[in-house]
């Protein structure tokens, strides 16, 4: 089993990154945030409630609530999965079919 990096190692690890990146001997990784999304347009589309929303896509009903009155933003893995759902829907529903079936 590999050894897990404890947080010193990890930080050193960071450091000797960012001189590498400052340095230009090392590329920066790229971090993609998903952009805002509207939640309840996307909900709309699909024809459901939002408790029925939330139970299909394994949200609460709060959050789902939530994000619909702006009161809080889905956070980035909620809104990926959301922009799948409203750009790939039947795919979204494959995935998860298979994935309750053992």
């Amino acid at each position: 089993m590999a050894e897990q990096m404890n947080i010193a190692d990890e930080l050193l690890a960071s450091m000797e990154q960012a001189v590498g990146i400052a340095e230009g001997t090392v590329q920066p990784g790229r971090v993609w945030t998903p952009p805002e999304i509207n939640v309840a347009n996307i909900r709309k589309r699909t024809g459901l409630s939002q408790a029925r929303f939330a139970a299909r896509y394994g949200f609460s009903a709060a959050a789902v609530r939530d994000w619909e009155q702006k009161r809080r933003m889905p956070e980035k893995a909620a809104r990926t999965l959301l922009m799948l759902i409203d750009r790939e829907p039947q795919a979204v529903e494959r995935v998860l079919i298979g994935a309750r079936c053992p």
